[in-house]
């Protein structure tokens, strides 16, 4: 009996398989055993910052006008009078006592002619009943003269007394109206209005000027019934005009009251004169209210995503984490942080926009050795931050 042995083709074809079959298999174990033993490799070289301690200046922000110190309304005493000078305009610095413009005064001085005139009337009156009345009491004994005629002579002087006194009062009544032909400034200032016109009759109490006391100016700030009692007199505020221009101002007073419309307080600001500032602006303006120690980090250190605010903390292994901070308020370009970071915490300083959660980053070595300020925060520049 014949048995049917393989053929050469076919040993051929299965030996080929087989050492198809192990190239294969070794192929596939050697790829996985490069893949699990090799390191990451990093997606951006960065530089450090880490929060450091910062004494953040405490202010409170607030909107008012600028306004005058005091203001003084300058009228006319004379009734009926021209106006015939006008020696000053608006803008004028003036000093107490100048001139500042003229009434006619001609029908004035008749008047006080003619009230002079009756003085002197009344005066030589009163001598005649003096002279009378002292005739009648040296014969008030002899009994010449009755008592009744008497006292008519003592009555008859003091008459004429009063009559002399009236007299005299209209006589100076007069003066007084010339006196007011000349208006003059009651204090040291600026003419802020004029509306005195050369050749105009006014009456009197018709103003003529205006006047800032001094030339001195204040901020009114408006504050809220709740912030009011942070603000103490003696504070200092930076007032910012519409102009741009700041001026370094003082609290004079807190307003005692609060509006119960709007539920604002008045803080009354004190500017030092010739600042730049003009009465009527509307200003904002920063109350300094002392200093107070917070951790910062770099502005360039923040991701805002969301609508929050996010930073990328370096862990061991230079592996990110994504960190969400609660910010407050900024000095320059560092900001505070509320909550979320620890003091020596490591975080991206710049470029944490292109990193993502559990990414692995290679520290710059200029930034890594540099020493940090305790003052203010640690800021790289972009040129220590280059990407691979």
């Amino acid at each position: 009996m014949t048995t049917n042995k393989p053929k050469p083709v076919t040993l051929v074809l299965i030996a080929v398989a087989a050492a198809v079959a192990v190239a294969v298999f070794s192929m596939g174990n050697g790829d996985k055993t490069p893949a699990t033993s090799a390191a990451p490799k990093p997606a951006l070289t960065v530089a450090v910052a880490q929060p450091t301690p910062t004494n953040l200046p405490v202010t409170l922000n607030a909107n008012g006008n600028i306004t005058p110190w005091q203001e003084a309304v300058i009228g006319s005493e004379s009734s009926g009078l021209r106006l015939t000078q006008v020696l000053v305009n608006v803008g004028d610095t003036v000093k107490a006592g100048q001139l500042l413009a003229r009434f006619s005064g001609d029908s004035v001085q008749a008047d006080v002619a003619q009230a002079r005139a009756s003085l002197v009337e009344a005066q030589a009156t009163a001598l005649d009943a003096a002279s009378n009345a002292a005739r009648a009491r040296t014969l008030q004994n002899s009994g010449a003269l009755s008592t009744q005629q008497i006292n008519q002579y003592t009555t008859a002087e003091q008459t004429a007394q009063a009559r002399v006194a009236a007299a005299q009062a209209v006589l100076d009544a007069q003066q007084l109206r010339g006196n007011n032909t000349r208006v003059v400034a009651p204090d040291s200032g600026v003419i802020s209005a004029r509306s005195a016109t050369v050749g105009a009759v006014v009456g009197s109490g018709t103003e003529l000027f205006r006047l800032i006391r001094g030339g001195r100016l204040e901020w009114r700030a408006e504050v809220t019934s709740n912030e009011i009692t942070r603000i103490k007199p003696g504070a200092t505020a930076m007032v910012t005009a519409a102009s741009g221009d700041k001026v370094k101002g003082t609290v004079r007073m807190v307003a005692p009251t609060v509006d119960p419309l709007t539920r604002n307080a008045l803080v009354y600001v004190d500017l030092p004169r010739n600042a730049g500032v003009k009465a009527g602006m509307y200003a904002h303006g920063e109350f300094a209210l002392g200093t107070v120690n917070a951790l910062t980090l770099p502005q360039q250190a923040l991701v805002l995503r969301d609508g929050f605010s996010y930073a990328m903390r370096i862990e061991p292994g230079n592996k990110v984490v994504q960190v969400k901070l609660q910010t407050g308020r900024r000095l320059g370009d560092a900001v505070e942080i509320v909550q979320g970071a620890q003091p020596g915490e490591r975080y991206v300083a710049v470029g944490a926009a292109f990193l993502a959660d559990g990414d692995t980053v290679q520290l710059a070595p200029t930034v890594a050795a540099t020493t940090e300020p305790k003052t203010a925060p640690a800021l790289a520049s972009p040129a220590q931050a280059a990407t691979k």
